[in-house]
């Protein structure tokens, strides 16, 4: 009687490979993010460790993740029909076409591959994920949240190494499509956040996803002008500034909230708009952008310092792939 009430009681393990997340690829997004920051502000060395260190976690994160397709398709399908976790598929693609423009100068070649398989990755999950969201009756207003801007960013990464790598045609549909449906879902987010519930807790780090698109598409648009700092850019420029200054006011609330893999979003959008102001400082001349690049820059090194060693404990603790 002993035996079989303690079986009845045991806790039900779980299969942690069933629930590795595709939003465990954001990491990857800030770790490549922050390499081509700190390049460009001088510490090439550092920048090509983190590279390096970002390309393994990539290739682990991308083995167990097929795994998990092998084994467990029915979950990856459930992530899919997601109306959250379906925005960060593109995190997958994205980390290919950073890693295209961290391998652009050293090996030319590498880079046009890995950007190759990048972009139609890309191509194919902002075609399958906008089917998705127009066909899909079951999405609700307050499903919506920062995370689904994800596509529409990597839309506006692929121009920053396709340009130099001679994809200038292809560059450009990527860069229309990225604007075009971040000013549409720009509208979406913004009502959802004013007139409806306030974002669950474990997503209220994806707001620092505000700062990722004009970022982004600033240095995409310097590739595709020639590098002349117009009026474009300047409009894309500034309303990065609004929107890092907008997330800064929500810092003392975001750091109450526990530790969750969502935390990853406040990476690559920090590293997108420090290497932005470097940019802009050094097309514009005033120095106040370089200043404002230095800030960024130490503070997205302590939130990457942050995130590591907390997804660390995290792993240790088996914090992380439980049933939600």
């Amino acid at each position: 009687m002993t035996e079989t009430a303690h079986d009845q009681s045991a806790p039900v393990p779980h299969n942690r490979l069933e629930h590795f997340p595709v939003a465990f690829f954001s990491a990857v997004m800030g770790l490549m993010g922050t390499s081509l920051a700190l390049e460009i502000a001088g510490f090439e060395a550092v920048g090509q460790i983190i590279a390096g260190l970002a390309a393994v976690v990539f290739v682990v994160q991308a083995g167990f993740y097929g795994a998990k397709a092998v084994r467990h398709p029915a979950a990856v399908a459930a992530e899919w029909n997601h109306p959250i976790k379906l925005a960060f598929f593109p995190a997958i693609s994205i980390s290919l076409l950073l890693a295209a423009v961290a391998l652009r100068g050293a090996a030319p070649g590498l880079a046009s591959g890995v950007w190759v398989v990048g972009a139609v990755f890309q191509a194919i999950l902002t075609l399958a994920i906008v089917s998705s969201w127009i066909s899909h009756r079951g999405f609700g207003v307050g499903q919506m949240s920062p995370a689904w801007f994800i596509p529409a960013v990597g839309n506006v990464v692929a121009p920053i190494a396709g340009v130099s790598l001679g994809f200038v045609d292809a560059s450009w549909y990527f860069f229309s499509l990225g604007v075009l449906f971040w000013i549409v879902l720009l509208t979406l987010v913004f009502n959802r956040l004013v007139f409806h519930d306030p974002l669950p807790g474990k997503l209220r780090p994806t707001l620092t996803i505000l700062i990722a698109p004009p970022a982004v598409a600033f240095v995409a648009w310097l590739q595709l002008n020639g590098g002349v700092l117009d009026a474009p850019a300047r409009v894309l420029y500034n309303l990065g500034l609004f929107f890092t200054a907008l997330v800064l006011l929500q810092a003392p609330s975001l750091l109450k909230l526990p530790f969750a893999l969502s935390f990853w979003a406040l990476s690559f959008p920090m590293a997108a708009m420090t290497i932005a102001s470097f940019r802009y400082a050094a097309l514009s001349g005033a120095g106040v952008f370089a200043e404002i690049g230095w800030a960024l820059l130490a503070l997205l090194c302590m939130i990457i310092a942050g995130l590591v060693w907390r997804t660390v404990l995290a792993i240790g603790r088996g914090e992380i792939c439980k049933p939600e």
